[in-house]
């Protein structure tokens, strides 16, 4: 195997078992390996520290075993196995096996199962949808390994699984030589591939993993969404950056008085619409507008909405972005402070990596002295149980968000 050898004193981090190895760190490379190459991590004396994935830039090395199990034929199956487990054990995939299209009222047929580092298998994310998981290779080592990934969901859902759609077009690094060209890397015969409906605590949602956003579906927002529903019902809401609706289903279920769904997509507002239909809501108390949310926000008179929810895209994707990322963060939360009405609810969100949650705290409340209001923090939000984060990896908490009462 090709090796890596790290500076003295540079395999700490190693040894506390975090997941990337720095350029920094290493003294020598033996072997010339390609992007995505398996490499062994060794100490300076040549004690083998780790196996992982060999990339070009700042990580190097995306540690998979802190042993050589990963050069096991059966290691895939084992890692995704693993990973399903945990989706058992926090009531997510219980059951699965037996019955994938489950009558059941609160149903969630679609979660998580593979949240890179946070299950130990670093560049990769799986999503699965009643059936069909849909992955996406953040590295050149994951996207190599596709197919053998894809043959190892096969051997853990069984039967169930009826396909594996492969969308590491816009992720994997295109710098290193991969043909990307998302599609199906497994599909049963007959299987469509036009959009498919899923349920999330029994609310049902057209989800199209081949052209929308992400895999399709905003997943890490489950437990956020269901407490929306909670604090609805005889509100009028306003649901900024709503993509294809989930925040407005749940609270037309709630009994919200009316919804306003907020978009500057055309294909993600058209999809609202059909998710509103096919919950069986009354249109007229929903009304959806493809235009920018921060614009309309600002057109929207005081007081008109008492329920708020300010989800936007990642303002940073790197450090460099951070400093204009919170100065619109400050804005938006200003705005929507600003025009709450008295007595209203503030769902405020950031997904931004490099935004963490005292600094995003600190934001909005810049953003609340901003308005003069007096408002209280309810409760402080974050990702739910199948986007999990390795507690030797605490870069993997990225979603953070605050409930904010305003008078």
């Amino acid at each position: 195997m090709k090796k890596v050898i790290l500076k003295k004193g540079r395999e700490e981090s190693i040894l506390r078992f975090h997941p990337w190895v720095f350029s920094g760190a290493i003294a020598e490379v033996q072997g010339s390996p390609e992007e995505g190459d398996i490499v062994a991590v060794c100490a300076c004396d040549g004690t083998l520290l780790a196996c992982g994935h060999w990339q070009v830039g700042s990580i190097a090395v995306r540690i998979l075993s802190f042993d050589s199990d990963v050069l096991a034929a059966d290691f895939w199956e084992v890692m995704l196995s693993r990973a399903l487990e945990v989706r058992k054990v926090v009531g997510l995939a219980a059951g699965i096996q037996e019955s994938v299209h489950s009558e059941d009222d609160r149903l969630t047929n679609c979660y998580r199962l593979v949240h890179g580092e946070g299950d130990n298998l670093p560049g990769l994310i799986v999503d699965y949808y009643d059936g069909v998981c849909v992955m996406q290779a953040h590295s050149a080592g994951m996207f190599r390994a596709r197919k053998q990934i894809a043959e190892a969901l096969g051997k853990v859902y069984g039967e169930s699984l009826r396909a594996v759609y492969d969308k590491s077009s816009g992720t994997a690094p295109f710098k290193a030589g991969l043909d990307l060209v998302d599609g199906y890397l497994f599909r049963k015969e007959g299987f469509s591939d036009e959009c498919q409906i899923v349920s999330e605590n029994g609310h049902k949602f057209m989800v199209d993993w081949t052209s929308g956003q992400k895999t399709g579906f905003f997943l890490d927002q489950r437990e956020n969404r269901a407490l929306v529903e909670r604090y609805s019902a005889g509100r009028n809401v306003l649901n900024l950056f709503c993509y294809t609706g989930g925040f407005s289903i749940y609270a037309l279920a709630a009994g919200a008085l009316s919804v306003t769904s907020v978009d500057s997509s055309k294909k993600a507002m058209d999809l609202v619409e059909k998710n509103v239909a096919l919950n069986g809501f009354d249109e007229n108390r929903h009304k959806g507008l493809c235009c920018d949310a921060i614009d309309y926000l600002k057109s929207v008179p005081e007081g008109q909405y008492d329920l708020m929810i300010v989800d936007p895209p990642a303002f940073a994707k790197h450090r460099g972005a951070l400093k204009n990322a919170l100065r619109a963060y400050q804005r938006l939360n200003a705005a929507a402070i600003a025009k709450i009405a008295k007595g209203g609810i503030v769902f405020t969100f950031s997904c931004s990596q490099v935004v963490d949650k005292e600094t995003f705290a600190l934001t909005v409340f810049s953003a609340a002295a901003q308005t003069g209001r007096s408002v209280r923090i309810l409760d402080r939000l974050n990702q739910p149980a199948d986007h999990s984060v390795n507690i030797y990896h605490p870069e993997g908490e990225y979603l953070k968000g605050l409930l904010l009462y305003v008078d």
